[in-house]
């Protein structure tokens, strides 16, 4: 049920992102990406980060993936991640089934930290977040005007793994792909 996301999946991506877009301030896009956008921020992302879908008999439920944290090098070892689920679909724990194997397989590459950034209210989104372990450790308030109002954005943060001295960087998704650890990730869905 679990897997990583292909350019296949890109139409029924973007058509479960699509309302978070225009309909609500979960996310501050303007413009809702068509399919050939989403493919191409799929296969962007794949170069160095995990992006998982749940699908069912070709159905995709819902995704998530990690991206860059900050620009910086610095700010290598720490990700921001996003989960969007089909609204057939919410509160079936699918959101845990996807962010359990993406903190694992995070971790596998050798990131420490995971953020996520929450417009609020989503009790629904804390919810998650914080059953799956992540902690709250602030909000931006009114960092975001949408739909005739200002938005507070809270964070939430989660430990993959105790902080080494002197770590190595992260290992891109690619090559931890088909490994034990990925594997054991992977497993982690179940």
């Amino acid at each position: 049920m679990i897997r990583l996301a292909t350019p296949s999946d890109a139409a029924q991506m973007a058509e479960i992102y699509r309302p978070f877009v225009i309909q609500s301030p979960v996310s501050f896009e303007t413009e809702a990406p068509d399919e050939a956008e989403m493919v191409d921020r799929v296969l962007s992302t794949l170069k160095t980060y995990p992006w998982l879908v749940a699908a069912k008999q070709g159905q995709v439920m819902g995704y998530a993936y990690a991206s860059q944290h900050r620009a910086r090098y610095h700010y290598q070892w720490s990700v921001d991640v996003s989960v969007y689920i089909h609204p057939d679909f919410r509160r079936l724990g699918i959101g845990k089934a996807l962010y359990q194997p993406l903190m694992a397989i995070l971790a596998v590459q050798g990131f420490v930290m995971a953020h996520a950034g929450i417009t609020l209210p989503n009790e629904g989104s804390v919810g998650l977040h914080e059953a799956m372990g992540f902690k709250p450790i602030g909000v931006y308030r009114n960092v975001g005007y949408k739909l005739g109002q200002w938005h507070d954005v809270g964070w939430w943060e989660l430990a993959l793994q105790a902080p080494q001295i002197d770590p190595a960087a992260p290992i891109p998704v690619g090559q931890v792909i088909g490994t034990p650890g990925w594997e054991m990730a992977m497993a982690a869905s179940s």
